[in-house]
C-alpha cells in the first residue's frame, strides 16, 4: 500500500459501507481523515473505528444535497485539519420503484444525493485544491449498475452514470492545475444499501454465481482501490474509471 503520511482525505458518507471501508484504508495508509455523514450515532461510531488507528480524524455531519451544509463542513475540514488533498464524493442513497410507477418525486430523491451531492462535493473540493495550488485527488463514486443495467433502479443507476461524465469532464479542465479526477466503480458489495438486495436467496445465489470471485464484496475490498487513488505519486493517472467488483462485468 502506498504512503499517504502527511495528506488529509475526506469521505462524504463515509460514516458506514464502502465509504467507511475507504476511510479505514486511507488512515491505515497513514492519511488523516475526514469523514461526512448524516446520522450522527453512525458518525460517532465511525469516529471511534477511525481513531483507533491512530490517526486524526474529524466526523461532521452533513446533508450532502444541501449547499450550504456542505459550503460550511468543507470550511469546517479545512478549518480543524488546515487542508484536503483528497476528496471522495461517496454519500449515496438507493431506491426501488418499477420505472412505469416511478414519481418525479422519486427520481429527484434519489439525484438530489447522487449527483447534486457530489458535484456540490466536487466542486467545495476543487475550490480549495485551485487556490492551493499543489495539486490533490477528487474521486467519484460510482457503480457497476451503469454498466449492467439496474431495472427498478433507473434513477440511482442514472445518478451513478452522470458521476462518471463529470469526473471525466472534471479531469480535463483541472488537469492544469495538477488535480487527478477519476472514478471508482464497486460491484455488488455487502453495506447498508444492499441490505435489502441481500435478502432474496435467489437473488444472492444469481449474482454470486455470476461472479468469478464467487463472493460478494465487503467494504475493505475498496481499500486498496481508495488508497491507489489518493496516492499523489500517481500524477500521471487521471480521467480513468476503475472497477472493483470481482469480474461481475465481465463475466
Amino acid at each position: 500500500m502506498a504512503d499517504l503520511t502527511g495528506l488529509v482525505v475526506l469521505v462524504t458518507g463515509g460514516n458506514s459501507g464502502i465509504g467507511l471501508g475507504m476511510a479505514k484504508a486511507c488512515a491505515g495508509a497513514g492519511a488523516d481523515v475526514v469523514i461526512w455523514g448524516r446520522n450522527g450515532q453512525n458518525n460517532r461510531a465511525a469516529h471511534a473505528e477511525l481513531a483507533d488507528i491512530g490517526r486524526r480524524v474529524v466526523a461532521l455531519e452533513c446533508d450532502v444535497s444541501d449547499e450550504q451544509q456542505v459550503v460550511d463542513a468543507f470550511a469546517a475540514s479545512v478549518e480543524a485539519m488546515g487542508k484536503v488533498d483528497t476528496l471522495f464524493a461517496n454519500a449515496g442513497i438507493s431506491g426501488w420503484a418499477p420505472f412505469v410507477d416511478m414519481s418525479l418525486e422519486e427520481w429527484r430523491r434519489v439525484q438530489a444525493v447522487n449527483l447534486d451531492g457530489a458535484f456540490l462535493s466536487l466542486r467545495e473540493a476543487a475550490r480549495h485544491l485551485v487556490a492551493r495550488g499543489e495539486g490533490g485527488s477528487l474521486i467519484g463514486v460510482s457503480s457497476t449498475s451503469t454498466l449492467h443495467g439496474a431495472p427498478a433502479q433507473e434513477h440511482y443507476a442514472s445518478s451513478k452514470a452522470a458521476v462518471g461524465a463529470l469526473m471525466r469532464s472534471i479531469a480535463v479542465e483541472l488537469a492544469r492545475h495538477g488535480i487527478r479526477a477519476n472514478t471508482l466503480l464497486p460491484g455488488w458489495t455487502e453495506s447498508g444499501m444492499l441490505v435489502k438486495d441481500r435478502a432474496p436467496e435467489k437473488f444472492v445465489e444469481a449474482t454470486v454465481r455470476r461472479t468469478p470471485v464467487r463472493r460478494w464484496g465487503v467494504p475493505a475490498d475498496l481499500g486498496p482501490a481508495a488508497v491507489f487513488l489518493a496516492d499523489p505519486a500517481n500524477v500521471f493517472h487521471t480521467g480513468d474509471s476503475l472497477v472493483v467488483d470481482g469480474g461481475y462485468t465481465i463475466f
